[in-house]
This record gives C-alpha cells, sequence and structure tokens, in this order.
C-alpha cells in the first residue's frame, strides 16, 4: 500500500526571531508565523482531495498546536480529531532551551568549540541525543506505516532528522536539509518533494 505523507513546520515564533533555542519551551507564533502556517495550509489544500481522508498528528508543544489549529481551520478538518503525540516533539536541548547562541558559549564554550555548524546543539549536557531522536522518530515512521494519508506537524531539527531517516541519508547530510517555514514536504515511495509557492522545488 503507498502512504502519502506530508510534513509541515510550525510557523515562526518569537525565540525564532530572537535567536533563541526553544527545545521543549514554548513562545507563541508571530503574525508572519501565523501567515506562514495560513500560506501553507492554502496549498496543502489545493493538493489533498478530501480532508475527512487523512490523519493529522501534531507535536503537543504550543507553537505546533497553534500551527495545526490554523491548518485546521483553513483546509477545512475537525480540529478534535488530531492526534498529539509527543515523538514529534522538538529536539530536547536541557539548559540550553531559551538561549542563544552567544549565551550558550559563554557558559559551556568547550561544547561549541570545534564542532560543525549542525551538530553542536546534541552536545547540551542534559539534552537529547542524536540517537535518542531517531530512535523515536523511526518508531513513530513504523508506527503509522498501514496509514495511506497523513499530515504531520513538527519542528525544524526533528523535521531534519525525520526526512533523513525516510530518505536513509546520513547524519552529517540529514542536519543540512533545509527548515524553512514557508514550505513542507511530500513524503511518498522514499521520495521527498518540497511543496513551496513554486511547486517545482526537488531535491
Amino acid at each position: 500500500m503507498s502512504q502519502t505523507l506530508y510534513l509541515l513546520r510550525h510557523g515562526e515564533t518569537e525565540y525564532n526571531t530572537q535567536g533563541r533555542y526553544q527545545g521543549e519551551l514554548d513562545s507563541p507564533l508571530t503574525d508572519d508565523g501565523k501567515f506562514q502556517v495560513k500560506q501553507n495550509a492554502k496549498m496543502l489544500k489545493s493538493i489533498m482531495g478530501d480532508p475527512n481522508e487523512w490523519r493529522i498528528i501534531s507535536s503537543p508543544l504550543g507553537r505546533a498546536i497553534q500551527s495545526t489549529e490554523i491548518i485546521c481551520e483553513t483546509i477545512g478538518f475537525d480540529v478534535n480529531k488530531v492526534e498529539n503525540d509527543h515523538r514529534l516533539s522538538e529536539v530536547a536541548v536541557g539548559s540550553w532551551a531559551g538561549l542563544t547562541t552567544k549565551e550558550i558559549e559563554k557558559t559551556w564554550p568547550h561544547l561549541i568549540n570545534n564542532n560543525d555548524l549542525y551538530s553542536w546543539y546534541f552536545n547540551s549536557p542534559d539534552g537529547e541525543s542524536y540517537d535518542s531522536v531517531v530512535n523515536r522518530l523511526t518508531d513513530w515512521l513504523e508506527s503509522i506505516k498501514n496509514e495511506p494519508k497523513v499530515i504531520a506537524v513538527s519542528h525544524g531539527l526533528t523535521g531534519r532528522i525525520l526526512r533523513g531517516i525516510y530518505a536513509g541519508m546520513l547524519k552529517e547530510d540529514a542536519l543540512k536539509l533545509e527548515v524553512s517555514q514557508s514550505v513542507f514536504f511530500k513524503l511518498s515511495n522514499k521520495e521527498i518533494h518540497k511543496i513551496s509557492l513554486e511547486f517545482d522545488d526537488f531535491y
């Protein structure tokens, strides 16, 4: 049985604009963030067919739930049917949550130095490991494998890793994947298609 999975990220938050790492903390959507979600939802509506044929699963974090509510309103889906799944939550960064890179560097310089741009945030002393995130997302993908039509609302880093698992990518390649809040992704037949206003971007 073929499956179509649409993967969306929450819209821009106040912490995003301040360059703060959110992890499991929360921050409300900005006006731009609400607009981003609505635009993505309009594109989704134009290609998804009957919304009642879909299963919508969201991260339980507030910024994802706020985005999911906008999506449901736009596509005509009963928000009460949305499922929350902690496995779609953002990567936990422990003591680093709510801090900027500069603030982290000031207190934990040895945990950032000599690390590349993409993987250093797994060095948080009480945060989540990459392998732990892979395990929970692999488990989630396995749990929905018999569902033909799924929409998932998640986060930037979690979304990168989920796409990497889906396409069988190496860690260093997965962590470099795009995390724009103005696009979303169709995962089907082990291929990933980026959906944006241009509709023709592939990788």
